[in-house]
Parts: C-alpha cells; structure tokens; sequence
C-alpha cells in the first residue's frame, strides 16, 4: 500500500488548520507544514499535529513554496490541501480504500474539488485537481497564482472530493496584486495565467481591462480548450456590465467554435432570450443544455445544476410566460425532484397551487 504525505502551505490559518489536519490525522503517514510567516497561532496548532513544521519567506508565489513542501515529504505521494479544504467523514472509506487498490505504475491521481454549495450544502461548483502525485522531481508546481502541475505519466481520476469550506474570508485582492507585480516587473504572463488574470480583473470590476485580457486570450492558437470556452463566459459577463449585451450574446455562441456545446454555457444562452422575451429560443437552449451528458473528467469547471435544475426550473418560467401552465408545472416538479428543498421551487409550487 502507498505512503503518503500531506504537504500544505500556511499563514494565519488557526481558524480553518486543525479543522483540516483532524481530517487527514489517520489517513496519512506524514504531514508537512510550511509556514509562510502567520502572526496567529498557526505554528502552534500544527506543531500538535507533527513535527514537520518550517518556516519559508513569502516571494509571492505559490508554486515556489508548494514546492519547497514538496521536497520535505519522505512518502511515496504528496498530497496537497489548503487549509480552509477538509475531506469529510463520508470520504474516508473511500479515501482508504483507493490507497489499497492503487495501482503501483499510477503517477497522480485526480479528485474532485468542490469549492461552492447550495442551501443544503450539496456541491453547486467543483472540478478535478491534481491531488495525490508521485513523490519525485518530474512532478513540479509552476504558475505564481493559479499553480499547477501538469498532468503527466500514469493519471487516474477518483470521484474521491476534497471540499473547500472557507470560515472567513481572505484577501480577496491578494492574486491581483501578484500578477500585476509580475507584469510590473517585466514578467511574462503565459497563456493559462493570461486566463487567471483576466478572471481576477472580472471578479475586481475592471470589466474593459477584463475583456481586453481574455479576447487575446482566446484569439490566440494555444490555451487549454476548457479554459477558453470559461473565458467567453467571463467575456460575456463582462460585456453585460458594459452594457454590451449583442457581444455578450456573440461570446456565448463563440464558445461553440473550441469544442461541442456544454450545458453552462447553453443556459447563459437561454437566460439571455428569456430575459429579451423571445422564450421560444429561450426553451430550445434549456432543452439543449438538457441533453448533454455531463463529462466530469473534462478537468473544466463544472456547475452540477445546469445539466438539470437550472433548466427544469426555467424552462417552467418559459411555458408559463406562454401560457402553457400545465408544461410549467410539470418542468417545475421536475427541478423539484433535483432540489426538493429549493426555494425556488417552493415558490413556484405555491404559485401553481393557488391557480
């Protein structure tokens, strides 16, 4: 059976730390802590977890001190976890049981990463990461923000979920800073951190320095495919907030020229005629969105709901504007099958009720 070690990079995390390492306790035959220069009582809590603790400087760059972890572990794979991430009680059998199944040639394996959730806690928001990988120096972090390791040699994926559940907030202007001091600094940003910085001007509101960033990316002949069809999403949001909605609409289907339709973007699609009152086209995107199959090992960021509820749920607003109650109340009770809690759904259901 393989060895692992946990590998983890820290500053000030006393809030979310032990949460994460009681999670991991029995699982792991090692646990490697860097610290990157916390003020609280990091160091002290995971001092109680293993002695493996270090102090490194920040440099700005996540991939330079995820490596440095790295080169600390002594197992045969290294595990990475932030702190604010947990593997929760329903995971672990799974956990141990891929430890004693694995094959000995396996190099990384993958496992989901589910990073928001709905009113019930269930994952809304997840996609793979790279999360136990073969300890040797052909496996390496790269990218200051956003870090990576590339996959390659033997890589299996596992339905195994990591679950990123945040108590506090952080910097939320930390990433922008790092990229814009490279890009002060004269630094090349490669095509995946073009994409990442071009988020990070998104979510920041510099909605024409967004765009600007993503068009080049897209136009260029490179870029991960996954990354492309996210990046026309963001354009199109960011073209809404312009007050562009004709682009926002040409992104969208754009997204169709780098590969097959993907239900995200169908449903952005179908909002777009629902909200211009044009719901036959709105029903026929939502329809669409419905029959694609959900392809969870794209490694691309993936939104459960659109490939059911969201759909279900809309395409009840499109045949009620119709005039078609009895079509509305079927796709309604049909988003309520996915989501019986939603609210929502209750909503609606109150409303057909009081016809």
């Amino acid at each position: 059976m393989p060895t692992i070690s946990l590998c983890m990079i820290v500053k000030n995390e006393e809030v979310h730390i032990a949460r994460c390492l009681e999670s991991m306790a029995e699982l792991v035959e090692e646990m490697v802590i860097v610290d990157t220069g916390s003020t609280d009582r990091t160091v002290e809590i995971v001092s109680n977890y293993t002695p493996n603790v270090y102090s490194y400087p920040w440099k700005d760059d996540f991939s330079d001190a995820r490596n440095y972890s790295f080169s600390k572990a002594s197992m045969d794979y290294c595990m990475w976890m932030d702190a604010d991430d947990i593997l929760e009680e329903t995971e672990r059998d799974k956990f141990l049981q891929l430890k004693q199944s694995l094959p000995s040639e396996t190099d990384i394996v993958m496992m989901k990463y589910n990073t928001s959730f709905d009113e019930a806690g269930k994952p809304s928001f997840s996609y793979f990461r790279e999360r136990w990988i073969r300890n040797c120096t052909r496996y390496r972090w790269i990218g200051a923000v956003h870090e990576v390791i590339p996959p390659n040699g033997k890589v299996i994926y596992s339905d195994i979920a990591i679950c990123h559940r945040k108590m506090i907030a952080g910097d939320p202007d930390r990433n922008l800073k790092i990229y814009q001091k490279m890009i002060a600094d004269g630094k090349f940003l490669e095509l995946r951190q073009q994409y990442y910085y071009g988020r990070e001007l998104y979510y920041h509101k510099q909605y024409e320095e967004a765009v600007s960033v993503l068009e080049q990316f897209l136009l260029s002949a490179e870029g991960w495919i996954e990354n492309k069809i996210e990046a026309c999403s963001i354009c199109a949001n960011c073209y809404y907030q312009l007050g562009q909605e004709q682009a926002a609409l040409t992104t969208l289907l754009r997204s169709m020229s780098f590969d097959l339709p993907r239900a995200e973007l169908c449903c952005e699609i179908g909002k777009y005629f629902l909200e211009h009152e044009n719901c036959h086209n709105a029903i026929y995107w939502y329809k669409t969105a419905l029959n694609i199959p959900k392809n969870e090992f794209s490694g691309g960021f993936m939104l459960p709901d659109c490939y059911d509820y969201i759909p279900f749920l809309q395409l009840c607003v499109c045949y009620d504007k119709l005039g078609d109650r009895q079509k509305a109340k079927e796709y309604n009770e049909r988003a309520g099958a996915c989501k019986p809690y939603s609210q929502s759904y209750l909503y609606n259901k109150r409303y057909f009720d009081s016809l």
